[in-house]
């Protein structure tokens, strides 16, 4: 390509850039060249075609005692997800528990479409509030939008690829370049590691959801502490898909007495119905 081409193609990129910026929860400055509504579409679509496909394995979860002790928390933390954004209330929450004793891990895809799997409640042995805390987490990522961040930094990238392969978001993204936007959401969702900013942005709003809901924002830190306990022959599939660092558990210690009146207060019980 010639260098004519390439700054044509940086050009384009920065223009939508300057033209296709939105805000997240936190105040955060995000790129969004693709529409939330388009993400949530893809995302239903891969949801409901993992969990036909997880259904007809007899791996979706039916005992009544785990899933209404999931249903429980994860309401509970949809009831203040939309307090945050009421435009929510239309999404399809729902959340599902996969059979797989070794995953530890559980996601929230664009839309609100959720799945934790029995590895993680198992293997940490994980208190209401820890999985408050996850879930929490979870739920964040959707309410900040970061599937569609995301797709559109992929697609950032792409258009620079092809005007000359000056890179341009992570290394990470570039795997979706040549999938469907489903195929893209799911892995987004479910498979490739989470930037540190965004994972910065969920802890934090996560925490708050968990405190408001009436779950304790300590057990951020015990769940974290848990997490780098558990692995065997490797770290759990949500320490790669949720990179930690030296500091996480400080960061999230450093939320909790801002955290604590809402959970000392009883926080507010409203539980949203996942089974309608």
């Amino acid at each position: 390509m010639t260098t004519k081409v390439r700054l044509i193609a940086v050009l384009i990129v920065g223009a939508l850039i300057l033209s296709a910026c939105a805000t997240s929860p936190t105040g955060r400055r995000q790129l969004m060249l693709v529409s939330e509504e388009k993400a949530i579409a893809a995302s239903e679509e891969a949801y409901l075609a993992q969990m036909k496909d997880l259904d007809r394995k007899g791996k979706l979860v039916t005992d009544p005692r785990v899933v209404g002790r999931i249903d429980r928390i994860t309401g509970r933390l949809v009831a203040q997800a939309i307090k945050v954004r009421p435009e929510t209330a239309d999404w399809s929450w729902s959340v599902e528990v996969i059979d797989d004793p070794k995953m530890v891990n559980a996601w929230c895809m664009a839309g609100g479409r959720m799945a934790i799997y029995t590895g993680l409640l198992q293997q940490l042995d994980a208190t209401d509030d820890e999985v408050a805390q996850v879930m929490g987490h979870e739920i964040a990522h959707a309410l900040a939008n970061h599937t569609a961040e995301r797709m559109s930094v992929a697609m950032a990238s792409k258009v620079v690829a092809i005007g000359g392969g000056i890179a341009l978001g992570s290394a990470t993204d570039k795997p979706l370049l040549g999938l469907s936007a489903a195929a893209a959401a799911s892995q987004l969702a479910i498979t490739l590691p989470n930037s540190r900013t965004s994972e910065s942005e969920a802890d934090e709003i996560g925490i708050e959801l968990a405190a408001k809901a009436g779950y304790d924002p300590r057990a951020a830190v015990t769940l974290w502490q848990k997490m780098g306990r558990v692995g065997g022959g490797g770290p759990p599939q949500f320490l790669s898909t949720h990179p930690s660092s030296a500091t996480r558990q400080q960061d999230l210690a450093a939320l909790v007495p801002e955290m604590m009146p809402y959970y000392q207060n009883g926080g507010e019980r409203p539980s949203y119905d996942l089974r309608k």
